[in-house]
């Protein structure tokens, strides 16, 4: 799977762009505040239909603008397809080969694409919401049925929440409503997480290996899914995780009455990283968290191509400076040539010269991107 032609207009900073992509390896050269992360943050959210930096998907639409679109031709094995995506101040609307689609979860997962930068390297010591949003960000672009029920969760939480805080405030009373509302949150809930249990399963078999080839097979990596109601195992069912998730609403009660929200579901659930069996967000170095990030994003790579038998789009945003040369040459044993990568940079300087033999090379200044023609020069730096 690789995405050739990208067309864009309206997107934050970037100027309109009309552009073919190398089905291997794409740089991305310019100084901070120029665009490069807007360009990838545009790429990521033709692809999964939201960015991975706001949940405002306004902010996106450059000022003045009413709308912002974006469009590609994605080439696959089998078949190719045009995706567009539009955002105006009323929502966005996604086409697939010029047919609107009427969900988006209809839309996501034709093009699957996988982010690295350096927020990322918080994955395993920063809060928990990050490991949440990994979750979600990842499984949803690889089944339609997690984006689903992950939607629909939101909305049923939102919902739940409104009335606990009415009930706290005297403004409701019905009981009724509330238990109904409990059932639905829990039925979502139960989903959601066991569909979380199934792709963690495969995530880390996956990560494990990739951090025993980057780590000379010194240490042992697991990742552990850890429910807000540790009643809940990796062997239950969504009816058994429902039955367990009502039990625990109906002991905790009076607790959410009086802070007038939901206490545990899979919007408080948290990823826990061992080396060894030693929990990693306590224990690990900056070079082994560092390690434990790379190796995921790895794994997502093998787990997409499981599932779908596509290899996904790489984007690394200025990540590659972050990354020392044994785990550069990781990365690339991996991709080895036929995982389409984006790479954003300020400088050729960090990046492995066997990564990027022979990419193409884009210049970014102020929006506006222009194609660099004729041999690399290993030592280009961007000046003003």
């Amino acid at each position: 799977m690789y995405l050739g032609r990208f067309k864009q207009s309206g997107f934050r900073n970037l100027a309109p762009i009309d552009l073919e992509f190398d089905p291997h390896v794409n740089v991305f050269l310019g100084e901070n505040a120029q665009g490069k992360t807007n360009l990838l943050e545009a790429i990521y959210f033709l692809a999964l239909s939201r960015s991975h930096r706001t949940s405002n998907d306004r902010e996106m639409i450059a000022f003045g603008q009413d709308f912002a679109s974006l469009a590609g031709r994605v080439h696959k094995r089998q078949l190719d397809l045009d995706l567009r995506i539009v955002i105006s101040k009323k929502g966005k609307s996604a086409w697939v080969n010029r047919v609107e689609q009427a969900r988006l979860s209809k839309y996501v997962g034709h093009l699957n694409a996988i982010l690295f930068s350096p927020e990322d390297l918080e994955l395993v010591k920063g809060a928990p919401s990050l490991r949440r949003r990994f979750m979600d960000l990842e499984f949803g672009q690889i089944n339609p049925e997690y984006l689903y029920f992950a939607s629909q969760y939101r909305q049923l939480l939102q919902q739940r929440n409104n009335y606990l805080k009415q009930l706290a405030r005297r403004q409701a009373s019905d009981q009724v409503l509330l238990g109904v509302l409990t059932e639905q949150v829990a039925t979502a809930a139960s989903e959601l997480i066991w569909r979380r249990y199934r792709y963690l399963a495969d995530l880390n078999r996956y990560a494990a290996e990739a951090y025993r080839a980057i780590s000379g097979q010194r240490e042992e990596l697991r990742i552990l899914y850890r429910p807000s109601a540790k009643e809940i195992t990796a062997a239950d069912q969504p009816a058994q995780i429902k039955q367990k998730l009502l039990d625990r609403f109906a002991e905790i009660a009076d607790d959410e009455l009086r802070r007038a929200t939901t206490q545990l579901g899979p919007h408080r659930d948290d990823l826990e990283f061992q080396l060894d069996g030693k929990n990693a967000h306590l224990f690990a170095s900056q070079g082994q968290q560092r390690t434990i990030a790379l190796s995921l994003k790895l794994a997502e790579i093998q787990l997409i191509k499981q599932l779908t038998g596509e290899e996904p789009i790489l984007l690394l945003d200025d990540v590659m400076s972050e990354l020392d040369q044994n785990r550069q040459a990781a990365l690339l044993n991996f991709i080895h040539g036929q995982t389409q990568t984006f790479i954003t940079t300020t400088d050729l300087d960090g990046i492995s010269q066997e990564i990027v033999k022979q990419p193409r090379i884009f210049y970014i200044h102020s929006g506006k991107i222009i194609e660099k023609r004729g041999r690399i020069k290993w030592q280009t730096k961007i000046t003003n």
